[in-house]
């Protein structure tokens, strides 16, 4: 099974992680729209039309399937791409609220959910959590950090101060936190840390893999072949793809 995965910049490259872990598709092709990143800072109607363009990038490619890991675009786009499509079409929100309700039973946990200006202004998460019963609930806009992870910051002052910028005034310590953008997982050691503890991380490339094991798809075994394509300097994003996923990694098609 052949499947693409569509993300703005780099941050997708976490799900092709976990699917890479997990063995679920033979082969992965990867489109970062990186000429245009971030999109959490555009309006709507523009982030519709760059899921379209992507829809017309991977009908090139004969995939059987296609996941958004970006949260903006699956919280704005994924009904008008799903018209355009002669394929399946998985956005990451509904896969990480499952995994938040499989994992954290308590009603009155504190949830943060963090994310762009954009995904936290859909409301997307905060509507499916608080229609399920989850009364403490708390979403901030970070998209301060997207830029900053694009640069492979994980660590330092910079970030620290960044994620001080956004949760200093927080009146509330997470029990979990929603990871609303594929960047975050490479800074959850810091957010952690910022905590003084381990909150729950809810990671959209583990939740997609558990969303789409539920629908039969699992692990083959064997070796994953792996494409990585991108609006502007594609060299870049295959070394970030290098350095993320493993320096034996070849990129195929």
């Amino acid at each position: 099974m052949r499947a693409g995965v569509f993300d703005s910049g780099a941050g997708g490259l976490t799900v092709v992680r976990s699917f890479l872990e997990h063995g679920i598709f033979d082969e992965i092709v990867y489109y970062g729209d990186t000429a245009r990143v971030p999109y959490g800072i555009k309006d709507p109607n523009t982030i519709v039309r760059y899921g379209l363009e992507a829809i017309e990038f991977f009908n090139n490619f004969g995939i059987d399937l296609l996941v958004t890991a970006c949260n903006t675009v699956s919280a704005y786009a994924l009904p008008q791409m799903r018209d355009k499509s002669d394929y399946p079409i998985y956005g990451v929100i509904d896969p990480g609220v499952r995994a938040l309700v499989n994992k954290v039973e308590d009603k009155d946990a504190s949830i943060l959910i963090i994310g762009t200006r954009a995904t936290i202004d859909s409301g997307r998460y905060q509507k499916e959590l608080e229609s399920l019963g989850y009364g403490n609930v708390v979403a901030v806009q970070t998209g301060m950090l997207v830029p900053v992870v694009e640069e492979g910051i994980f660590s330092g002052e910079v970030l620290e101060a960044i994620l001080s910028h956004y949760f200093s005034s927080l009146s509330m310590t997470p029990d979990a936190i929603i990871l609303g953008c594929t960047h975050f997982p490479l800074i959850s050691d810091a957010i952690s840390s910022y905590f003084g503890r381990k909150p729950l991380m809810i990671h959209s490339g583990e939740a997609i893999v558990e969303y789409l094991e539920e629908r039969g798809m699992t692990g083959r075994g064997t070796e994953t072949r792996l494409g990585i394509f991108a609006s502007d300097n594609v060299e870049g994003l295959r070394n970030i793809a290098t350095e993320w996923l493993g320096a034996d990694r070849q990129f195929i098609l």
